[in-house]
């Protein structure tokens, strides 16, 4: 346990009044939500996590891991509050079902964090220069895990809020987990400095600016490279709310609206339309996708548009995907979704339960998944898309596959079912940083906003406005060449912190 001296009011607090100090974690992470966009303050991250290393380190690994559950509960509560809109709001659930689904993921993605906690306070045994290394694995490690248990949902991972910091220059390194855990590690270094003395203290003050000293170098390091001709690039938002795009009497003029937006832009090499952005089976408006395909030929234009495909090629039963057809090459191709949204594409749930959701009019039918690994998309000029649909770009390492051959990233996508909340701005920030990580310009055409072209270094280059029509274009740049998180993905930064935790529970159980 920490010597005495070095403890002040937080470990008295955390002993000796449990429910005050449970409603701080709560609150502080509550504020974190303001390190991610829109707030964007970066800087706010270590300060909101050190008390939270210091009961680690401090308290009793119980006491730490019912620390890390209320943080949790108070920045998944206040950062993804937006379930509800599109739960109840957009998606007509009930009050109670959307509340009872935005509570039970937060106390879900909290649970995860206790597990943190537990093994920050269970490997640090009271020693600051323990912490330093096992704060940073076990929350980094807990970050990639529910990443893809019960589904994954890897929102929120503390990388993405490093974006505008130093730390981002580990992006292309190690990913974003990468940076979550240069932050840990700063941030735990802060702790030992203040808790330690004489030369190690100054070590310690040392070790809180390496991080950001090397990233900042990183970011100075040209992964990619551009070649071949700049392509004029259009995104074509259709600025329509989601509780109108889906009326018969709208389908007319949202068509009309992307084909005179298209036909607009004759200069522009390729177009991409959002996620279902025509408001119909692709098999009821064929003949419109067929005049599209035709007018894209003619302009020498690649057409990249979101829509249902109805498909009873594979199964007996007809397949409905989430897809994105490339329309004016030499033959239509497709890219398929293939990391659905639970309770929003699919519906994990006995059938007797489904039969109740049909019975109230809810939701209950499932579309199917693509291929976990697809060919990818061919422009008409040459350059080879790396397609993402919606949240797909949160599971970057899934779209590892298409690297190195991708020149660019494709990201469609549908956050009107988010509303004016902080959602759109959070998955803009989740584009930024899967362009970053493989050195690529980025097109993000959603229905309505936030579209973006994003540079390779996840820079912004242009952003459109929410809730209007946005016909927005831009020149990008194919990219060749890798970086090392392209070709290696999370396993060097997880690798990482399995080796860390398994070295510590090794020495806790040996008591070497």
């Amino acid at each position: 346990m920490a010597n005495r001296k070095n403890q002040h009011f937080l470990y008295i607090l955390a002993a000796d009044q449990p429910k005050s100090s449970r409603l701080i974690a709560f609150l502080l992470g509550a504020l974190t939500t303001l390190v991610f966009a829109p707030a964007e303050l970066s800087f706010l991250a270590p300060l909101l996590m050190l008390p939270l290393l210091f009961i680690s380190l401090t308290s009793s690994p119980k006491d730490a891991a019912a620390h890390y559950f209320w943080f949790g509960f108070g920045l998944f509560l206040t950062g993804t509050y937006w379930i509800y809109i599109s739960v109840h709001v957009f998606g007509n659930a009930g009050l109670w079902i959307a509340i009872l689904l935005m509570v039970g993921l937060s106390l879900i993605m909290a649970m995860f964090l206790w597990l943190a906690g537990w093994l920050s306070g269970r490997l640090g045994q009271g020693e600051p220069w323990q912490l330093l290394f096992v704060g940073p694995a076990a929350w980094v490690l807990i970050e990639w895990l529910r990443g893809f248990i019960l589904t994954g949902f890897p929102w929120l991972a503390h990388g993405y809020g490093q974006l505008d910091s130093p730390l981002s220059g580990w992006a292309p390194v190690l990913g974003v987990y990468g940076v979550s855990f240069m932050l840990m590690f700063s941030t735990a270094a802060i702790l030992v400095a203040i808790m330690t003395n004489g030369r190690e203290r100054l070590f310690a003050v040392s070790l809180i600016f390496l991080p950001s000293i090397v990233g900042g170098l990183l970011s100075l390091v040209d992964w990619t490279e551009d070649y071949g001709d700049p392509i004029r690039t259009t995104i074509i938002q259709g600025g329509v709310p989601q509780d109108q795009k889906w009326l018969p009497e709208q389908r007319g003029a949202i068509m009309d609206f992307y084909q005179s937006s298209t036909a607009s832009v004759p200069d522009s090499g390729l177009v991409v339309w959002p996620e279902v952005a025509i408001p119909a089976r692709h098999d009821l408006v064929e003949n419109y996708l067929t005049a599209i395909d035709r007018d894209a030929k003619r302009r020498q234009q690649t057409v990249l548009l979101g829509i249902l495909e109805y498909n009873q090629e594979r199964s007996v039963e007809p397949l409905i995907y989430n897809s994105v057809f490339m329309l004016g090459t030499a033959e239509r191709q497709i890219y398929r979704k293939r990391h659905l949204v639970p309770f929003g594409e699919y519906f994990p749930v006995p059938e007797s339960v489904r039969e109740w959701m049909r019975m109230r009019n809810l939701p209950y039918s499932d579309l199917a998944a693509g291929d976990e690994v697809q060919p990818l998309l061919n422009a008409a000029n040459g350059a080879k898309l790396a397609v993402a649909i919606c949240y797909e770009d949160a599971y970057g390492a899934e779209q590892l596959y298409a690297f190195p051959d991708a020149d660019v990233l494709i990201n469609v996508s549908n956050d009107a079912w988010f509303g004016d909340s902080i959602a759109p701005h959070q998955h803009l920030q989740i584009a930024q940083m899967r362009a970053l990580e493989v050195g690529r310009y980025a097109v993000r055409a959603t229905n309505t906003g936030i579209s973006a072209f994003i540079g390779p270094d996840g820079e912004r280059l242009k952003v459109g406005k929410q809730f209007v029509p946005e016909v927005m274009t831009a020149d990008i740049r194919l990219r060749r060449g890798t970086t090392v998180y392209a070709d290696y993905g999370n396993w060097p930064a997880i690798g990482l912190c399995f080796l860390i935790i398994g070295l510590f529970w090794f020495r806790s159980r040996t008591g070497l």
